[in-house]
């Protein structure tokens, strides 16, 4: 009886043993998988090009089974093709606004076929070509004339003008060029010094690095502004992602922290802003630093260091479909699960409701979904129940399940609150700066280098945000904002300084 006992418990430990390796063998064959998808496949996650590769597949299969079954019975036939009539492409005009320089081309004054002189001008053919000027550079001469009064002895002068930055040489429209350049289009500043140095300007890295923390010092009060407006929302989204930062001998990896305030989807009339913050790790510490006033709804993923913020109540957790959808999208696109291709299909269905009522107000959004959308999410809910207690513990659809089913209450919460997203993906559109600029800047500096990038990307994400041109916006303030009235610094946000632009336009 004993050894029976004994003989049972070893056929189930092997069991276990022999699923367990079956589920890492499987794990490693996805990793390999999704390796080479990353390396040479595309990286779109559009579920009906999924679909569409699937069914096309089926299709080939179905269609090859039918042709060698009756190849034999079927007389050949011809098939007349009818043409694709292709459209001539069109070239764009070039911009109107632009100024013409004229170059011409004067007529030879014989005829190149008989030789004759009496020519009549019939007109010309004009061919426009853009061109651009190098840029041009130039040294302001403030000159503040001084005048003595014959009566008194007082010595008149006009009050010296105000510079971006105290002791400041550069001007504004330069200063904003170098942060835009750096920040704005990634171009590390010594390929910024490289540049300007072919063009016979001396700016070293230093005097570069120097300039721009000069002005993130006098930019700091409409910094915290946006911060002000930022965190007074209802509903915020959230995100982070890797800085590289040099260390000795090595790179260290920090965090950049995002958060962003987006009304538009329910219809909200306060303007778009992100704010960003930096941190040398990942601890929860740094999430619960930045969120200590905020009071609302926190959509972003399921990172663990948020716990405590949902546990005071004073944060209620929304979750990102777009994270859950992305697990079960690569099982599909990689390792063509059937399981996986069908929680993709219904994910995208209730996304696509949310395409439809995007913009709308949040008292639509709720209606809509209540009567549309709360059908489909019990389905899809019973259905992974049904399934998920059907496949092996370390079944990788097991996991890409349970990231949903254990966080199923914040995952439905879009239902109840029409302000709420299905997804967190303002952002990550937000953070998308930041991962194309590492393959450009490869690493922060410093710690003090990484704080000062979230700062310019708060600056330059929200001009974005706001359909501003950001180094337009950063000239303009930092050529104004030391002689502006401090109560009247919110003139110089962006979307105060957009309306005011367009009302000089008019």
């Amino acid at each position: 009886m004993v050894r029976a006992d004994v003989n049972q418990r070893l056929i189930i430990e092997r069991n276990a043993t022999i699923e367990k390796l079956n589920a890492e063998n499987e794990r490693l064959k996805l990793t390999i998988a999704k390796l080479r998808q990353e390396i040479f496949g595309a990286s779109s996650e559009k579920g009906e090009r999924l679909e569409d590769q699937l069914k096309a597949l089926a299709e080939q299969l179905e269609s090859a089974t039918q042709v060698s079954a009756t190849a034999d019975d079927v007389p050949p036939q011809i098939i007349s093709a009818t043409p694709i009539e292709r459209k001539k492409p069109s070239r764009k005009p070039l911009p109107g606004h632009l100024p013409r320089e004229v170059v011409e081309y004067p007529c030879p004054p014989v005829c190149e076929c008989c030789g004759g002189t009496h020519l009549v001008k019939l007109g010309a053919d004009v061919t426009e070509m853009l061109e651009i000027m190098r840029r041009s550079w130039k040294v302001l001469h403030h000159l503040r004339h001084k005048m003595a009064c014959r009566g008194c002895g007082h010595i008149n002068q006009a009050p010296a003008p105000f510079h971006p930055t105290p002791r400041g040489r550069f001007g504004a429209n330069l200063l904003a060029m170098i942060i835009f350049e750096k920040f704005g289009q990634h171009q590390p500043l010594n390929r910024q010094s490289e540049r300007y140095a072919r063009e016979g300007i001396d700016l070293s890295v230093s005097t570069l690095v120097d300039q721009i923390g000069a002005c993130q010092k006098t930019l700091t009060p409409i910094f915290e502004l946006m911060k002000s407006h930022v965190f007074e929302a209802e509903r915020l989204h959230g995100d982070d992602t890797t800085v590289p930062v040099l260390a000795k001998g090595k790179t260290t990896t920090g965090r950049a922290w995002v958060y962003v305030r987006d009304d538009q989807p329910f219809s909200g009339q306060a303007p778009p802003a992100a704010i960003f913050y930096y941190s040398p790790d990942r601890k929860g510490e740094h999430p619960q630093s930045h969120l200590t006033h905020y009071g609302g709804i926190l959509q972003a993923d399921a990172y663990g260091g948020y716990g405590q913020l949902y546990e005071t109540g004073r944060i209620l957790e929304a979750g990102c479909w777009a994270h859950a959808r992305r697990k079960f999208y690569e099982l599909a696109k990689v390792a063509h699960a059937p399981l996986a291709v069908e929680a993709v299909r219904r994910i995208d269905a209730l996304m696509a409701i949310e395409k439809e009522i995007n913009g709308a107000s949040a008292e639509q959004r709720w209606s809509v979904r209540h009567e549309r959308s709360a059908p489909l999410v019990a389905a899809l809910e019973a259905w992974m129940l049904d399934h998920r207690s059907k496949l092996p513990r370390y079944s990788d659809t097991a996991k890409a399940m349970d990231y949903l089913l254990k966080r199923w209450p914040s995952f439905v919460r879009f239902l109840e609150d029409g302000r709420i997203c299905m997804t967190n993906n303002a952002a990550e559109r937000a953070l998308r700066g930041i991962a194309l600029g590492r393959k450009s800047w490869l690493f922060a500096g410093s710690d003090v280098g990484g704080e000062r990038a979230a700062f310019m990307y708060s600056l330059i994400v929200t001009a974005k945000l706001n359909g501003v041109d950001p180094q337009a916006w950063l000239a303009d303030v930092l050529a104004r904002i030391a002689g502006h009235p401090a109560k009247r610094l919110h003139e110089l946000l962006p979307w105060n300084w957009k309306a005011a632009q367009q009302a000089l336009a008019a």
